[in-house]
């Protein structure tokens, strides 16, 4: 296959279009922000938006929040290339959220006001849990928004035809500070009118993608596995770039093939469905709402989309694998990344990948603003006024923090965005869902359901899931060591799984049940009584907590 041929295979339509169609969304959804943002001026508007949305319009915007740049690019070349084992992102993506109903929506609406700290320390010392939990909260938050500054960039890098790493960096660059600028001029409010939007469309253009494969293939799933299979079986380059050419029908492509991989199967698995619960950008959203009736309205409502978003990446997948091919979509910039806006190129040309590609660009916009909503109220609302000023900081002074804050998380991100941006942003993400099952889920669940549950074992249960997770991710081959990690050329990758949920969720749940045995209780019983009152009825949720 010559140089040539593969220049024309992965043309990606006229670049002025497809930026032409950026700008105008981006201007659309700008004017909605600055109209909305005009009303934000408490915190409570910064935070939650005054926590005056409805239980669908939550819906829609938890769903806006959920399905990033992951669901949409990531998924579908995960499937596109490894087929069956891909799909387990779909399936851990959507089952986490039967998690997050029955265990957790309904009492931290109840308990908490503005971030999951409120939750965390409502029956405990209160400076020494929400540092823990805002450390917590960055760590997540930084490694979400890597994943998604690293998809804007390959989204990019394929509409531009953009090959160097320098062009893709000054797009990721680009999309960090058009995502400060929605973040500062609308805070929730403005975010979660974009989310709307941003979810209606994503599910829409997948519906009509998803049509568009069974009418390309010209029959039903049968004849569209059987075509996957033969592109892949005919792949010329799969195997030169560390991919296994093989049955996509049949687990074991990735995470089936040594003992190793299915730990690594495992370990993914358990970080997907139970990190949903613990992402405090999700929790925050509990508090968009006025009552726990909406706030349970609103996880039935993002169910459905979700749910159904999921399934239908199956289908895009496997459409990507046998209308694209695995050659086309690892020679485009971007590698896997770059199945999605190639499928909708295949299927209907470059308008139309040009609008599906807008939808994705806003996806990222959507979900890094609602991020760095949720990690800048953790620092202003849980270390600056709990920790430093004691509770006694104005709105005014916690909102300016946070939108200081947001400057400084926008212009880490886009740093190690560029590191990250050719790893696939699937894969990213579940690495931060491996943080926060193993930092958050652990102390929220023990907090709300186990009297005995104390302030160290709080504080040690996040400290240990927290570094725990990001030590065991700094010396896997995610990092270093293999052909995709962040640092290829170098190997310093002594812990064999990509994903550390298999030790690192564990011992967290095992330090939070140990320590509260070994330690003095808090002597706080009357909060206690009053939070599992508060967290199972919703009595008193409007009542000021006294320490």
């Amino acid at each position: 296959m010559t140089t040539a041929y593969l220049a024309q295979e992965v043309s990606t339509g006229n670049p002025i279009l497809n930026i032409s169609v950026f700008v105008v969304f981006i201007v659309v959804t700008m004017t909605v922000v600055t109209r909305v943002g005009k009303s934000t001026s408490e915190a409570s508007d910064f935070y939650t938006g005054g926590a005056s949305f409805t239980g669908t319009q939550n819906g829609l915007a938890i769903a806006g929040d959920y399905l990033s740049a992951a669901s949409f690019l990531g998924i579908v070349g995960s499937i596109a290339l490894y087929g069956y084992d891909g799909f387990l992102y779909s399936i851990g993506f959507f089952v986490a959220w039967l998690v997050a109903l029955l265990l957790v929506a309904e009492p931290l609406r109840n308990v908490g006001r503005f971030t999951m700290a409120d939750v965390l320390s409502f029956r405990m010392r209160q400076k020494p849990v929400r540092v823990a939990a805002a450390i917590a909260t960055l760590a997540v938050s930084l490694f979400y928004l890597i994943a998604q500054m690293a998809g804007a960039g390959s989204l990019v890098s394929v509409l531009m035809n953009l090959e160097g790493k320098l062009e893709q960096s000054i797009v990721v660059t680009i999309v960090g500070i058009v995502m400060i600028a929605y973040v500062l001029i609308g805070g929730m409010k403005g975010t979660t009118y974009v989310q709307m939007i941003k979810a209606v469309l994503l599910v829409g253009g997948v519906g009509i993608m998803t049509v568009l494969v069974f009418v390309s293939v010209r029959g039903g799933f049968s004849t569209l596995f059987d075509e996957a299979m033969t592109m892949h079986a005919a792949s010329a380059n799969m195997v030169e770039k560390g991919y296994q050419a093989s049955d996509i029908m049949a687990p074991g492509l990735r995470y089936g093939g040594t003992f190793t991989q299915q730990l690594d199967f495992i370990s993914l698995g358990l970080s997907l469905v139970l990190g949903t619960a613990g992402l405090p950008h999700v929790l925050m959203r509990f508090y968009t709402v006025p009552t726990a009736k909406e706030a349970r309205k609103s996880v039935t409502w993002a169910i459905v989309l979700i749910g159904a978003f999921y399934l239908m990446t199956l289908v895009l997948g496997y459409g990507a694998a046998a209308l694209v091919g695995p050659d086309r979509i690892l020679d485009a910039p971007g590698g896997a990344n770059a199945a999605a806006p190639l499928l909708a190129l295949e299927l209907a040309g470059p308008i139309f990948m040009a609008l599906i590609s807008a939808v994705a660009f806003a996806t990222v916009l959507a979900v890094v603003a609602g991020l760095t909503i949720t990690a800048s109220a953790s620092v202003a609302h849980d270390v600056y006024d709990g920790v430093f000023r004691h509770g006694q900081s104005s709105e005014a002074e916690q909102v300016r923090v946070s939108r200081i804050t947001v400057v400084v998380l926008g212009a880490i991100s886009i740093v190690l965005g560029i590191l990250a941006m050719e790893q696939n942003v699937a894969f990213l993400v579940s690495l931060a869902f491996a943080i926060a099952a193993s930092a958050n889920l652990p102390t929220i669940l023990l907090s709300l359901y186990w009297r005995r549950f104390n302030t160290v074992g709080a504080v040690a249960s996040m400290y240990t899931g927290t570094i725990v997770s990001l030590v065991l991710i700094f010396f896997s081959p995610a990092v270093s060591g293999a052909p995709s990690a962040m640092f290829p050329d170098v190997d310093w990758s002594i812990f064999p799984l990509t994903s550390p949920g298999l030790v690192a969720i564990p011992l967290s749940f095992l330090v939070g049940i140990i320590i509260p045995f070994i330690t003095k209780p808090d002597n706080l019983d009357h909060l206690t009584a009053e939070m599992e009152v508060r967290s199972l009825t919703g009595v008193g949720v409007e009542a000021p907590v006294d320490h």
